[in-house]
């Protein structure tokens, strides 16, 4: 079942995009998913520095 996520603190490292909202039980997640066309990549992570360094380190494969 698909999750609408109200995103806060987003913030864009390159081609990918990283955000705050909280998941169905409250928890705060963060996510880095890639902008780019035909990239694909996104993920979740528990902390912010564990998003923005995937943000940082991710290599497009769509280039």
């Amino acid at each position: 079942m698909p999750l609408n996520r109200r995103f806060r603190s987003v913030t864009r490292i390159g081609p990918v995009q990283v955000g705050t909202a909280n998941d169905g039980r409250g928890r705060e997640k963060h996510t880095a998913a890639c902008t780019a066309p035909r990239c694909g990549f996104s993920a979740d992570y528990d902390s912010r520095a564990a998003a923005e360094l995937a943000a940082r380190t991710h290599r497009c494969p769509a280039r």
